[in-house]
């Protein structure tokens, strides 16, 4: 070879080697990509079937509530096992090699991982928690014919410990799923199954600390008394209503009877005023310490209620170990598990007319000493018929958790060991320092002194808003009253003090509570700047505002806040019960990390 032709033939081996390396790229690249589609579509196919099953097992476990609620255990065996099906089919679909192969590429991986993860736990707690629960004898949770049996009762503990640890390891495990690269679909998909998982855990929570405190609170190791208070939703205050009727319940060995009754009105007024906590104090001024009516100005019910117990102990000279709050609208449901209660006065209470005739009917008919022996007749009646009768325990279980999850059921231990076992709950009452979501509150107390609040409908529309560069996040919420009260007709004991000046115009404090941490920026009321009261109660800035409103009227209310630092897209709304629901709606948005 001639030094002449030696580049010609460098330059022909170089050209022959780079089309030898691309022929093996792109045979390389055909082979990655047919193996890539091949797997894409498996996954595809997988993912379709998954799909399937876990949109068939949604619809299995509600059915599957529904059942136990409704005490059908054998149509709930029949749904349960038709979930496990399902669920076994969904976590099999998603456990493959393919699947696995599909979880470590870049894009799709975290969407699979999330798919895969949401089988496992609806196909745990198809396995584990939900058999555990239909073994559960509901009847050891209530009293039957005026006792609670306790041995029953420390049963069914065991097997609510298990489900309780079972249903909080799951919530664990999807808590740890990152959703910020997660498609729309998928990431609503988890979130509403942690929602799910979160209302189930504070279900299994409740009945798991219910099952461990019975006992105590009931007199296993000694006779309790307590306050059941009935709040008066036609004349409100933040927790639900102004505390009027009481009566003392006695406790003894898992017995259970009603004592003493009487009337909030009969306390008088305290000329030495209670002790309030400074924060309630500058929002309120010392009318929590003075009139029983209003110990429960601010919605943090341990505040209301030892107020409440300490007024009892001087005006009667007696000490009880804890207050219980409820208004009519649990006596309602109540009674549609108990059915029809009549009162010595005749008057027959149902589900159906318990809520006109307590908070309307009689103050329409009745003088006010007639009003306080009716309501304490009323909740005597409903109390005998609910230990006296053989009620079915799954009614009786739905309306306590509904009215419990409505924050219509409200409990305070004077025992600090027992109040701090169950003081995270919706039971308790309890105005959070910290939040886990951000939450607004939008509380309501009467101003004009008169039983109007009977009358009002009223709705909250609470908006996610943008990040701000700080970690904090805006919300925007709307409030709207509607009053539905006559112009003319109503007797004096609803029309009471008419402070408003007509007595037939509704004077609204609206109190609204920023995060924990945030802060309330302005207040509108009918598109005007209005002014407000201001303060702080337990971390949370309190904006409060006069609204009056007439017969048939409506005023709207926009306040915008801010929350602490967060990176949620969801917020949380707790409201005043009323005599009738709120209508709410929630709007959220991506978490400020995506």
């Amino acid at each position: 070879m001639t030094e002449s032709e030696s580049p010609r033939r460098r330059r022909s081996r170089s050209r022959r080697r780079r089309r030898a390396r691309l022929r093996r790229i792109l045979l390389t690249t055909l082979v990655v990509g047919s193996l890539l589609l091949g797997l894409g579509g498996w996954v595809g196919f997988r993912g379709w079937q998954a799909r399937a099953h876990l949109v068939n097992a949604a619809g299995l476990a509600g059915e599957l509530s529904a059942h136990l609620v409704g005490g059908d255990t054998a149509r709930a065996q029949r749904t349960l096992a038709a979930l496990q099906e399902q669920a076994g089919a969904a976590r099999r679909a998603t456990g493959d090699p393919g699947w696995w192969l599909g979880r470590q590429t870049p894009i799709a991986g975290a969407n699979l991982t999330a798919i895969r993860q949401i089988a496992i736990a609806i196909d745990d707690l198809a396995r584990q928690a939900f058999p555990a629960l239909l073994r559960v004898d509901l009847g050891g949770l209530v009293p039957q014919e005026g006792r609670l049996d306790l041995t029953g009762l420390r049963a069914v503990a065991d097997e609510l410990v298990a489900v309780h640890d079972t249903v909080q390891q799951t919530r664990t495990r999807l808590v740890e799923v990152p959703d910020d690269r997660l498609v729309g679909q998928v990431r609503q998909a988890l979130a509403d199954l942690r929602g799910e998982i979160d209302r189930l855990a504070a279900m299994t929570s409740a009945a798991n600390k219910a099952s461990k405190l019975l006992p105590p609170l009931l007199g296993v190791d000694g006779a309790r008394t307590y306050l059941l208070v009935s709040q008066n939703s036609a004349e409100l205050r933040a927790t639900g209503g102004m505390f009027g009727a009481y009566a003392v319940i006695e406790a003894n060995k898992g017995r259970v009877k009603m004592g003493a009754q009487g009337s909030s009105s009969s306390f008088g007024r305290f000329t030495d005023p209670l002790k309030v906590p400074a924060e309630v104090r500058a929002l309120w001024g010392e009318l929590p310490g003075i009139y029983p009516a209003d110990v429960n100005l601010s919605p943090h019910f341990p505040t209301a209620a030892s107020l409440y117990r300490e007024m009892y102990r001087r005006h009667s000279g007696e000490t009880v170990d804890g207050v219980l709050a409820v208004d009519p609208v649990v006596l309602s449901y109540l009674l549609k598990a108990t059915g029809p209660v009549r009162t010595p006065g005749g008057v027959a209470l149902s589900a159906e007319n318990a809520v006109q005739t307590l908070l309307s009917d009689a103050y329409q008919r009745m003088s006010p000493k007639e009003q306080d022996t009716f309501f304490a007749a009323a909740a005597a009646a409903v109390f005998d018929t609910l230990f006296a009768r053989n009620v079915h325990p799954n009614g009786l279980l739905s309306a306590f958790d509904r009215s419990i999850r409505e924050r219509r059921i409200l409990f305070w231990s004077a025992r600090p060991e027992e109040q701090r076992t169950f003081d995270d709950s919706r039971m308790a009452g309890t105005l959070p320092e910290k939040d886990t979501v951000p939450t607004v509150g939008v509380f309501l107390n009467d101003g004009s002194g008169a039983k109007l609040g009977y009358y009002l409908r009223q709705s909250a529309d609470l908006t996610v808003g943008d990040c701000h560069a700080d970690g904090r996040r805006e919300l925007n919420l709307r409030v709207t009253l509607r009053s539905t009260a006559p112009a003319s007709g109503l007797s004096e004991s609803v029309l009471g003090l008419g402070r408003a000046g007509d007595p037939y115009t509704a004077r609204t404090l609206v109190s609204v509570y920023a995060p924990t941490g945030g802060a309330v920026l302005d207040t509108r009321l009918d598109g005007a700047e209005t002014s407000v009261g201001n303060g702080t109660e337990r971390r949370r800035q309190v904006a409060v505002v006069n609204v009056e409103i007439g017969p048939g009227g409506t005023r709207t209310l926009e306040i915008s806040l801010l929350t602490g630092k967060t990176e949620s897209g969801t917020a949380e709304l707790w409201l005043t019960p009323t005599a009738t629901p709120w209508t709410t709606h929630v709007v959220t948005a991506p978490s400020c990390s995506q």
